[in-house]
């Protein structure tokens, strides 16, 4: 089975096509596939076809549950489909279960292409007052095309991001669960975050999760509605227009190779 391993900032993916897959059970592939011992590693595992337009995409966390879609992953997925692609603008358009994302390559350095990517619009934007590991919280909360959380405020230690964000992640609040955003606004222009992904756990960026930490920010805290958001792994752009959030940053394609095990 032939595999690609992309990444964002860090936040890596591994993409197979799905006339490859055959009859394993997608769950099991993923967690298999993910995992950073025995597996390949990454924080999840992208199915997809292409298409005259661009492709399609099913996503699997590294836990093998189900995830509508990832700005990160999708960006991905658009640097492997144009990889040979000689031009250095192009458009194409990726159907995710959150709907078709529309991508918009405005760069290359070597093996990095930018991509500035139409996600939608938040849907059910508000503050819920909650309790979380035994602490009192205000969230905003919204969908994204998948569940969001946003914590606002000063970003919490290692010991507090690692207490709330999982008691947060399965809070009764949200039944399929939900993906932390813990924001700082340093500046109009510039807001921090840190990210409990769901299904994965802490991850080094999170394209959808910048555009929920900028929403809620702009919303509720101050900050411009075009800043940067400033993960672990690096820096990326949202704008929060009339028609769309737009999200711009890089991804690369780093190898591809064959897996050998058979399933199990």
């Amino acid at each position: 089975m032939h595999v690609y391993k992309a990444h964002a900032y860090g936040n890596d993916f591994l993409y197979v096509h799905e006339d490859e897959v055959g009859a394993r059970p997608l769950d099991a592939l993923a967690r298999e596939l993910c995992d950073r011992h025995a597996g390949v590693g990454a924080d999840g595992l992208i199915v997809y076809s292409g298409s005259r337009e661009g492709g399609s995409m099913r996503l699997l966390n590294a836990d093998g549950s189900r995830s509508e879609v990832s700005g990160n992953g999708v960006r991905g997925l658009a640097a492997l489909l144009l990889r040979d692609d000689p031009q250095d603008r192009a458009s194409i358009a990726i159907h995710t279960e959150a709907g078709v994302k529309r991508l918009d390559r405005v760069g290359r350095d070597g093996a990095r292409q930018t991509f500035r990517a139409a996600m939608g619009l938040p849907a059910g934007l508000r503050r819920a007052a909650v309790t979380a590991a035994g602490e009192p919280l205000d969230l905003v909360v919204m969908a994204f095309g998948n569940p969001q959380c946003v914590a606002l405020g000063p970003l919490p230690d290692e010991a507090r991001f690692q207490r709330i964000g999982p008691a947060l992640e399965r809070h009764e609040l949200f039944p399929e669960r939900t993906n932390v955003e813990f924001a700082h606004v340093e500046s109009p222009a510039e807001v921090r975050i840190l990210i409990w992904e769901r299904g994965v756990g802490p991850t080094l960026s999170s394209g959808t999760g910048s555009c929920a930490a900028l929403i809620a920010a702009a919303a509720f805290a101050g900050a411009s509605r075009d800043a940067d958001v400033v993960a672990p792994g690096g820096r990326q752009r949202v704008e929060w227009r009339e028609d769309s959030v737009y999200l711009t940053g890089w991804a690369e394609v780093v190898f591809d190779g064959v897996w050998r095990r058979e399933p199990r």
